[in-house]
């Protein structure tokens, strides 16, 4: 895939590597971007507006994937195996890991998990302050090229991954391209020397690999039978191994919806202060005789006409009111096509229509399928990640391994809130009417109060119930009672 004479990056990649430049462009909402959508309908970059919703439709999928974290099970909660799963990933902070991972690979349509064995400051410390650990990473996927077997075009057989980068020599620049090539057991490197060809927005985006350096890392053995990359795609067909991302067929109504909220724009800004339209006579006359008509100081003509004229102002209505139907449903087109309910949005009765729990979730159904549907390959390379990270430490540490390596379990949250009333009632049911909870963990909860904040609460409640009500002798209960 590397020789000298060949591109970079392959032919083909390129399209997939430019795709994802363009989708990130539309999420980060760049200074480029808006001036280059202003220039197709001519009007200045600072009068352009941008409506994120490339951005917002990623989010979306990002908080209901890992807005809360999943629950990651290796068997009994004091085993040791349980206990390594959650310092891989306690040490990795896997949370924060999976979100950007999620929000990226809705635009892009790929993502991938880089396990290695390193010092978390890559050898700055010492390894007695700063030991080596299995790290789970996030790796950019615009340097990942993988290769599949002949004939399959959804194996990967290996994982290149590919990085230019620049050094800066007696005023010149020179590109050199470091490679990585992940194969079951084993990683082996090598450098090429490249020539940039072209460049986007200031940035080189491909080049011409001009020469293979000699200096390189020899092969480093991992121990695991696994690539140390593991893929996870957005959505995939069953022909090829690249993802497909949740931007691109929308370009033409993000396009549309920016331009129509411009326009709308430039015509209420047009007629904010219009011209007024007087009878002839009503100016002062200058000294020439010719009535004064400073229309940019006091946008005020004179009209000359046959009949009376009524001094008014000069608007135009612009097909404003077509303007915006078109524009909502451009947005209503946009949110089906997306998968999104405008419940999600905080629209139609959301969060004060006292709608339960339940009806809202059957609301936003069309989104948590789409979930569901992300979900399914995010558990498949997190279970795959988490157990070679387990391999990898018992393959590389120093030290004796007390567990032995498990697929984990992973337990997800579906995203959305809890309706508290509706599940306490629901227990009320199952429950036969019994408590669920004791009095003092519902104070805790629901004051957000400590152990001990929680008993003197309780001491204050029992002895206002003293005071209100007061004590009753037990002893009246063995009086006798004459009839």
């Amino acid at each position: 895939m590397f020789e000298v004479g060949k591109m970079y990056p392959p032919k083909e990649h390129k399209e997939r590597v430019d795709r994802y430049r363009e989708n990130a462009e539309l999420v980060r909402c760049n200074a480029d971007l808006i001036k280059r959508l202003s220039e197709e309908i001519e009007v200045d970059p600072k009068r352009y507006i941008y409506a994120n919703y490339a951005g917002l439709i990623c989010k979306k999928a990002a908080d209901l994937l890992f807005g809360d974290s999943p629950i990651y099970s290796a068997g009994e909660e004091a085993s040791a195996e349980q206990s390594a799963l959650d310092r891989i990933v306690k040490e990795n902070t896997l949370n924060t890991t999976n979100y950007e991972m999620a929000h990226g690979n809705a635009y892009r349509g790929d993502s991938f998990y880089k396990i290695k064995w390193a010092q978390e400051y890559r050898g700055i410390l010492p390894e007695s302050q700063d030991p080596y650990r299995a790290v789970i990473e996030s790796q950019n996927a615009a340097y990942v090229f993988p290769e599949t077997v002949p004939g399959n075009a959804k194996k990967v057989a290996a994982y290149h991954i590919a990085v230019p980068i620049a050094f800066t020599e007696e005023g010149r620049i020179r590109w050199e391209l470091q490679v990585e090539t992940h194969v079951p057991g084993e990683i082996t490197f090598s450098k090429f020397e490249m020539t940039a060809l072209t460049t986007r927005n200031d940035e080189v985006t491909s080049w011409t690999i001009t020469k293979e350096l000699e200096d390189v890392e020899a092969p480093l053995k991992t121990g695991v039978p696994a690539p140390l990359i593991v893929h996870v795609p957005n959505f995939s067909f069953d022909d090829t191994w690249s993802g497909l991302d949740d931007i691109s067929e929308h370009k033409a109504l993000f396009r549309e919806i920016n331009n129509r909220l411009t326009q709308i724009a430039s015509i209420l800004d047009k007629h904010a202060d219009p011209i007024l339209t007087v009878p002839a006579g009503v100016l002062e006359d200058g000294p020439d005789g010719v009535p004064q008509q400073r229309a940019a100081y006091a946008k005020v003509f004179e009209v000359i006409d046959s009949g009376s004229v009524v001094p008014q102002y000069v608007t135009w209505d612009g097909q404003l009111e077509s303007a915006f139907k078109e524009l909502d449903k451009l947005i209503d087109t946009l949110l089906t096509t997306s998968e999104l309910p405008p419940i999600a949005l905080g629209k139609e009765n959301a969060g004060t229509s006292g709608a339960t729990g339940l009806a809202v979730k059957y609301r936003m159904n069309p989104l948590l399928s789409k979930i569901a549907r992300k979900r399914q390959y995010f558990d498949k390379a997190l279970t795959e990640a988490l157990f070679i990270a387990q391999l990898l430490d018992q393959a590389q540490s120093k030290a004796s391994i007390d567990y032995t390596p498990t697929k984990p379990h992973i337990i997800f949250s579906d995203g959305l809130p809890t309706d508290d009333r509706e599940q306490a009632e629901i227990a009320q049911i199952r429950t036969g009417g019994k408590p669920t909870m004791s009095v003092r963990d519902a104070v805790k909860r629901l004051d957000g109060l400590t152990d001990e904040q929680a008993e003197q609460a309780m001491s204050r409640i029992d002895d206002d119930e003293k005071r209100t009500v007061g004590t009753v002798d037990s002893t009246i209960f063995n009086e006798e009672v004459v009839v």
